[in-house]
């Protein structure tokens, strides 16, 4: 034993010894060491390259020299020629230990490689699919041997890749025996869990896609990855054709509710949309939709419940019975998805009737429950999605603010597209605005400005705007604490103008006809409305609520980290939302944007089936809070109302702004009234929106 080579693997740090003339491959194999093939050692599919370390290495007693290694040889050379290999990359399943080696696998050749997806937003996570790719080359039929071509391709599988019990698709039997003849009985198979053969090729065939879901009840967004190394190819987004049927989630049940056939039409909808969605994914990506073999989708509780043809009815009222909290396994031909026809779909658990599988989703790719510092992650929408603890407990909760902060019932507002006013800023002392629009770099004030709305007329304002604008007004003065637009600051500027009994702001005065481009395109005028200001407090302070309700179950008074996320909450500047009240007080340092988190974490499920083990532990795990029969929700709605809070202290908020002194513009009774009012209708808000 002691002539015997001793190999070293790195980054592993797996070593041992082996006779001279195994390949490197079988090494790495009897020493676990992660190297990926599918060609099974036959040096085809590229996947196993390896590099030599050469030189003395003290720290592992070895000197590894060229020799050491056998000479480039054939295979490798046909590889090299056809396909590209490195001068210093060997393939480990053609290179044969000759002497003691160090030996380097890069991350590309790794089965469970590590990715950081900045674009995404996504933490480094491990890609561990659970489709896979193995070629094998079956033994053919013989007259005095009648077993059958699926189990001599088991017999292969086993016999090469040592996966045993395995079952197959009935689309698999099928394909199969012409796949063998074409293939001259070399195929490719797909496995999912290691247990069900889902798809054949004849020959070598190296890739497999997949889709990644977020089904929110507003926009729909997807993004087609390689299963084998995670590389994200196309991503896209499509609007939620549901929205025909209600904006909001509750009418959504509603008509569900009135129409018999209602869920059914809703069902029919979404389902086309995702089949549609995944068609552009392909089509951007430049493959065919039957290459796609997995799908992981997340949505909230009534969409989860929708695209998998479940009655979404009982979550209209209390007690908010799921149909299952647990995690879904089905088929895309089930979902009605044209995809490969053994494609499987992966749907991410729900934790509670108002907290889907949006919500587990975000979990997974933010991670609060591996951290030391006590983290509130919000994802922005028409329903707000709370997660708020750390390693040690974690809160769930949902909380209705209606559609106001993506535009819907502000009387300028519009969805984030090319034209809407996104960034805002108020002069104090002339109350004089600035502003920034979507597809034009230039601010309102700068010279390039103008070139610029040429082709892009200003049309509205997007909901990472109103939040601006509003938080603006309030440190401007233009609204008081109470959310009321002062009319006496008319007599400072001709943008406060009379609206009924109330006052509007004008943004934007709009243009004459005709005094637009060349194209006698014109910008409608865009004024904030003493009602469009009532619509962001309701949202806001029910947003607020529901935070405050996990503080409460905590017992603390403050948070150390904020992520906003959603389509929506990744555009909102943290300092307005917390000048508005929209989120407690916190170091401003430690408040970021998560991007579409919920996405995000169906990504990582999708390529990670010990990400799926994970989450489906940890929603077991997390408490769940419900806000519509919390009592305490509508005093801290109550308080919540006003800018940024009526009786919480914001000293994060204050070291960094100047905000308004508050002055006691009403007496107590006044006060109670209006306190009163706003209960009632809080408590008109909750009952439409959760039920």
């Amino acid at each position: 034993m002691a002539d015997d080579a001793l190999v070293i693997f790195t980054p592993s740090g797996r070593r041992g010894r082996f006779a001279e003339g195994t390949t490197v491959l079988d090494a790495a194999r009897a020493l676990g060491v992660d190297i990926d093939s599918v060609c099974g050692g036959r040096g085809i599919c590229g996947r196993c390259q390896v590099t030599q370390g050469l030189g003395e290495f003290p720290k592992h007693g070895i000197t590894s020299e060229p020799g050491h290694l056998s000479a480039f040889a054939a295979l490798e050379a046909s590889y090299r020629d056809e396909k590209g290999l490195a001068a210093d990359r060997r393939l480990s399943c053609t290179a044969q230990v000759c002497g003691d080696v160090l030996i380097d696998v890069p991350p590309e050749s790794q089965v469970h490689r590590q990715v950081v997806r900045k674009g995404l937003d996504v933490r480094t996570f491990t890609v561990d699919p659970v489709v896979r790719l193995h070629y094998v080359e079956v033994t053919p039929p013989e007259l005095a041997s009648p077993t059958g071509d699926l189990a001599r391709l088991f017999e292969a599988l086993e016999r090469e890749w040592q996966l045993t019990g395995l079952e197959a698709d009935l689309d698999v039997i099928r394909a199969l025996q012409p796949a063998l003849e074409a293939g001259k009985y070399g195929v490719t198979v797909a496995v999912h869990r290691a247990h069900q053969v889902i798809a054949v090729w004849p020959g070598l065939h190296e890739t497999a896609y997949g889709v990644a879901i977020d089904i929110g009840s507003t926009t729909i967004a997807g993004h087609l990855a390689n299963l084998a190394d995670g590389a994200v190819l196309a991503s896209n987004g499509v609007m939620n054709p549901q929205i025909r049927f209600g904006e909001d989630l509750m009418s959504r049940v509603s008509y569900a509710m009135m129409h018999p056939a209602g869920a059914g039409e809703m069902t029919a909808a979404v389902r086309k949309a995702l089949d549609g969605l995944i068609a552009s994914l392909a089509m951007r990506a430049g493959i065919k939709r039957v290459e796609i073999l997995e799908l992981a989708l997340v949505g909230n509780p009534i969409m989860h419940h929708l695209v998998l043809g479940i009655d979404p009815t009982p979550l209209g009222g209390a007690p908010f019975a799921l149909a299952t909290d647990r995690a879904v396994n089905t088929t895309a031909a089930e979902l009605g998805l044209r995809v490969h026809p053994g494609a499987r779909v992966y749907v991410l658990p729900c934790i509670a009737g108002h907290v889907g599988a949006d919500t587990a989703g975000v979990i997974l790719a933010e991670e609060p429950h591996l951290a030391e510092r006590l983290t509130l992650v919000v994802d922005v929408g028409t329903n707000a999605e709370i997660v708020l603890g750390d390693k040690r407990r974690l809160l769930a909760a949902s909380s209705p603010t209606g559609p106001a902060f993506e535009g819907a019932q502000i009387s300028g507002g519009q969805r984030a597209a090319p034209g809407a006013i996104e960034r805002f800023r108020i002069d104090p002392a002339t109350l004089e605005p600035r502003f920034r629009v979507i597809g034009v770099d230039a601010w309102s004030d700068e010279p390039a400005f103008a070139a610029g709305i040429a082709d892009t007329p200003i049309s509205g304002i997007c909901g990472s705007g109103i939040i601006e604008v509003v938080a603006e007004m309030f440190l401007a003065g233009i609204v008081t604490e109470d959310g009321v637009i002062d009319g006496g600051l008319a007599t400072r500027t001709p943008r406060i103008v009379p609206d009924g009994r109330t006052f509007s702001y004008v943004l934007h005065a709009g243009d004459d006809a005709n005094a637009g481009d060349d194209t006698g395109r014109t910008s409608p005028g865009i004024a904030i409305t003493q009602n469009d200001v009532r619509a962001i407090q309701l949202a806001k302070a029910a947003l607020y609520a529901g935070v405050r309700l996990l503080m409460d179950q905590l017992a603390i008074d403050e948070v150390d980290e904020i992520h906003l996320a959603g389509a929506f909450g990744s555009q909102i500047d943290p300092t307005h939302a917390m000048i508005l009240g929209l989120i407690p007080d916190c170091d401003l340092a430690h408040v970021r944007s998560a991007g579409n988190a919920a996405g995000t974490g169906a990504l990582i499920a999708l390529l990670s089936g010990a990400a799926r083990t994970e989450i489906e532990g940890v929603v077991r795990r997390v408490e769940k809070i419900e806000t519509a029969v919390e009592p305490r929700f509508q005093q801290h709605f109550v308080e919540a109302m006003a800018f940024p809070h009526k009786t919480a202290a914001f000293p994060h908020l204050a070291a960094a702004v100047a905000l308004p002194v508050r002055v006691a513009t009403t007496d107590a009774a006044t006060r109670d009234a209006r306190d009163e009012r706003r209960r009632r209708r809080g408590v008109a808000i909750a009952s439409r929106d959760d039920g």
